[in-house]
């Protein structure tokens, strides 16, 4: 009998990763049941409400909505996003350091509540603010920045919808090489070293291609405007010395909890490839395992399941060593080499998007050195070390040196 892993049709299924858009939400609904027209309201109006002054005014007269109307998967994934977004707009507001450390319970007990059912933080997650955060404007065209837009953005010029979107659109280029997965274990079983070199080197190929689309990043987000301003309502209350304790959702918990803002870390695809490779980013117990360990229970419990899956598999770097092929190591160093490339860009963006902003910063204050806390990640890590030590495990696993 044929392994689940080697149909795309079987994955696609159990899994929840879609043919076009790899682990994003495909085709994302944009409105909520009438009965949370109020929710929507405060989502779809956050620019003008925290431009105003009246948003946490508005979230405190919420009336305390049940969350039995919301049916389906696709509902519950909005009204996540939706909470998420008015969260972090309550939490941080104009990002003056005004910060409110409850969460009243007419939000915090319905957004808790659809956590626990969707097994996800509540908290606004890369799931929530990438994966399920656009839209076509066309149906009939295709996925391109030019026809796509975000459904929710928190402020009239921070750099969303460019952030947001080509975060997404790297992801859906990378999913491709999700569909050679069935053919590299089949190939396997049946020692077909041609069939497998071939659908490496495709894997290798929309890595490379994912990183082409990762270059619009530039066209699209302001270095400046991410980090004084989208940055804020990507920021968490784990590590995170303005909330050192962590947020208190009233009604719902008795003590604070601390959860990790939005981050790649979050996002599955880039941890499916270095399972699949065998690049052991988890082990050895350091702080940047422990980390990407800690952010797979920030993904949908699906995509954390196929994950799993796939650590219970044949190993493709122990096959690929042990057939001694040279054209085989050849297409496995090639996708290893595509990830170093992705995460040496990645190091890239951080120090225009992060560092020289955040050093900018320092030059305004009697500090010389930027804070650490402007040096952490949304998601609450040391960003640099954690970037290196992920891109030097990555170039390690090469089977050829150089």
């Amino acid at each position: 009998m044929a392994h689940a892993m080697e149909n795309f049709c079987t994955i696609s299924e159990e899994y929840d990763i879609d043919g076009e858009v790899g682990f994003a939400l495909p085709n994302p609904l944009e409105n909520l049941p009438d009965v949370y027209n109020d929710w929507m309201s405060i989502a779809k109006h956050l620019p003008d409400l925290i431009e105003s002054g009246k948003l946490r005014e508005r979230v405190e007269k919420l009336d305390m909505l049940s969350i039995d109307h919301l049916r389906d998967h696709k509902s519950q994934r909005l009204a996540h996003l939706v909470l998420g977004c008015i969260t972090m707009a309550y939490v941080w507001d104009r990002g003056c350091g005004d910060v409110r450390k409850v969460l009243p319970k007419n939000i915090a007990v319905p957004y808790c509540q659809l956590s626990k059912k969707l097994q996800l933080p509540p908290i606004l997650v890369y799931a929530d603010c990438v994966l399920a955060n656009w839209k076509k404007k066309d149906p009939n065209k295709p996925l391109t920045y030019e026809n796509m837009d975000v459904l929710f953005s928190f402020r009239h010029t921070d750099c969303s919808k460019g952030f947001f979107l080509v975060s997404l659109l790297v992801e859906i280029e990378a999913a491709s090489a999700i569909k050679e997965i069935p053919t590299i274990f089949k190939a396997m079983r049946m020692q077909e070293l041609d069939t497998l070199r071939k659908a490496l080197l495709k894997i290798a190929s929309c890595l490379e291609k994912a990183l082409q689309v990762f270059h619009q990043i530039h066209e699209h987000v302001d270095p400046q405007v991410f980090f004084n301003v989208l940055r804020i309502y990507l920021a968490g209350w784990k590590g995170n010395p303005q909330l050192s304790e962590g947020l208190m959702y009233d009604g719902f918990w008795k003590d604070a909890k601390q959860f990790s803002g939005g981050s790649a870390g979050q996002s599955s695809i880039f941890q499916c490839f270095d399972v699949l490779l065998g690049i052991p980013q988890r082990a050895g117990g350091g702080s940047a395992a422990q980390f990407l360990q800690d952010m797979r229970t920030y993904m949908p419990p699906a995509h954390r399941n196929f994950l799993c899956s796939l650590e219970s598999n044949p190993s493709v770097r122990e096959f690929v060593l042990l057939k001694g092929d040279a054209g085989l190591r050849e297409a496995y160093d090639a996708c290893v080499k595509a990830l170093v490339n992705l995460r040496n860009y990645h190091l890239q963006i951080v120090t225009k998007y992060v560092l020289i902003p955040a050093s900018q910063k320092s030059k305004n204050k009697t500090s010389k050195e930027p804070s650490e806390e402007e040096n952490k990640g949304t998601g609450g890590t040391d960003l640099m070390n954690f970037l290196k030590t992920v891109r030097t495990t990555t170039q390690n696993s090469l089977l050829k040196e150089g």
